[in-house]
Parts: C-alpha cells; structure tokens; sequence
C-alpha cells in the first residue's frame, strides 16, 4: 500500500482557522533521506493566542516539528496546516522564527539587524523604520539601536534576534530553544518579558524546551513527546491565573506542575541510552 500523500498548508479563513485554531498537524511523519526517522505520526492542535510548549528528549523530533510547521521543511506524511489573516500587511508574515543562535549579521548593527526581514520584503524605508522603533522598543533596544553584535550580551543579542521576529508582526512566534544557552538570571528575565509580549500582543506562541521548569513558567500546556521518532506523549494544562510572576515561580502550584511534567517525561526517556 502506498503512504498517504504529504500535505503542507497555508490557509486562509478555512482549515486550522474555521476552528479557531493557528496550527494543526494531523498524523504528521518526518523521515529524513538518511533513513532516520525523526517524527511521527504526530498530531497537534495550538488555537489562536495559545502559549504551548514542546518538551521531550534530545531528538525526539520538537525542532523537526517546528521547521514542518514554519514550511522549511515538508512533512513526509499527514497534514500540516497553519491559518494566516484574510489580509496582510506590507512585509508581514504569518509567522516569525527564532532559533536557538541569535544569527545576528557581524557587519552591522542592531537596527539593521532587525531591518532585515523588511528589506527582503522591499518594504518602504519610511514604513520599516516605524515598525523597527516599535520592535526595538517592545525588547527594550531602543538605545542599543547603534551598537554591534560583539558589543552585546547573550541575552541583549537574543533580544535583537526576537525584535527581528516581531517586526513583521507575524501571528504565530515559533522559538526553538531561544534562552538555551543564557546563565540563569538572564534567563528568568526573559522568561518574563516574553510573558509580557504575549500578553500584550496576543501572539500565537509555539517555544521548544528542554527545561521542565521553563515550560511550566511560560505555557498554558505542555504537551510532551515521546523519543524518536517524536508522538504525543502527554498533555499538562498549567491553569493559574495570570499574570505569573515570581510569586508564582516560587509557589505550591508552580512545584506541583513541575512534579506532573517531570512525571510524564519520565516514559519518554525510557530505554534512551544513559536512562
């Protein structure tokens, strides 16, 4: 019997949208040419505004899922499908990418770090230079605007790469380990203002994690994956009422979601090799 054909969508007002949702994925598989399965069948539903995390082992598949869902790669079977406006801005785009690496360009400087996905875009100077204030501003750049990427922090270069995200105000934010490599501290304060963003934008927040505790912290679910190739191990709804802070960092509640995740992770690394 042959595989079911692979389908990989954009849509508009139908589809993942008619049900409210940004993202669906729907028995999804990814095996690469070398033979290695990474993923699948997968299935995944994120609705418009939804915070979620991918938490799972090393190679179960979560940044394959994110690349499927971002269309920088194709899925080998099931659907991918990602709503997008009716309508849409000069330079905008239904979703922004932020990997784990900043990938910031040496040569220049921040505002022009940001400017890129405009320029790419032939947006006009007048209108990208009021959308890049606005995206330097929303990460708190404003006056790093001049400064170069060897003069900054890992998180200050971690902010630049999120306002370059932000700048074509796409829907759905994919994050694919982004504080990863960020000390403690820093991390914890960008968990905060991302929660600040989402709350004031309303994105669509897809966030990949290795880290139980940051995906409690951040997301309205966690959905966990099994090992390679990647399934729907389990689903956490973390319900507590927002805003979250430090006092919910350091509460009951937030120890006794991270006991749940950490639970349900645990089949995940069940016969991995070092388990």
């Amino acid at each position: 019997m042959s595989e079911p054909a692979a389908l990989s969508e954009t849509e508009s007002g139908t589809g993942a949208d008619s049900a409210g949702l940004a993202v669906s994925l729907r028995g999804v598989t990814k095996v690469y040419d070398s033979g290695v399965s990474a993923l699948g069948p997968f299935d995944l539903d994120v609705r418009k505004g939804e915070f979620v995390s991918l938490l799972g082992p090393s190679g179960c598949g979560k940044s394959t899922a994110l690349r499927l869902i971002a269309g920088l790669n194709a899925p080998t079977s099931g659907t991918v499908r990602v709503s997008r406006p009716a309508v849409e801005v000069s330079g905008g785009h239904s979703i922004g990418f932020v990997f784990q690496e900043p990938t910031l360009m040496p040569w220049t400087n921040v505002r022009e770090n940001v400017r890129l996905p405009l320029k790419l875009a032939h947006v006009p100077a007048a209108q990208a230079d009021a959308r890049i204030d606005a995206a330097l501003a929303q990460m708190g750049l404003s006056e790093f605007a001049d400064a170069y990427p060897r003069e900054l922090s890992g998180g200050m270069k971690m902010r630049v790469s999120l306002a370059r995200a932000l700048v074509t105000d796409p829907d759905i934010l994919l994050m694919d380990e982004p504080f990863a490599a960020l000390d403690e501290i820093t991390r914890f304060r960008l968990n905060n203002d991302l929660l600040a963003l989402w709350r004031n934008l309303r994105k669509t927040v897809i966030f990949v994690t290795h880290s139980v505790f940051e995906s409690v912290y951040l997301s309205q679910r966690v959905v966990v994956m099994t090992a390679r190739p990647g399934r729907l191990g389990a689903e956490i709804r973390i319900d507590v009422p927002e805003p979250r802070g430090e006092e919910f960092r350091t509460s009951a509640d937030y120890a006794g979601f991270c006991r749940r995740v950490s639970n349900a992770l645990v089949p995940s690394y069940a016969g991995q090799p070092g388990a």
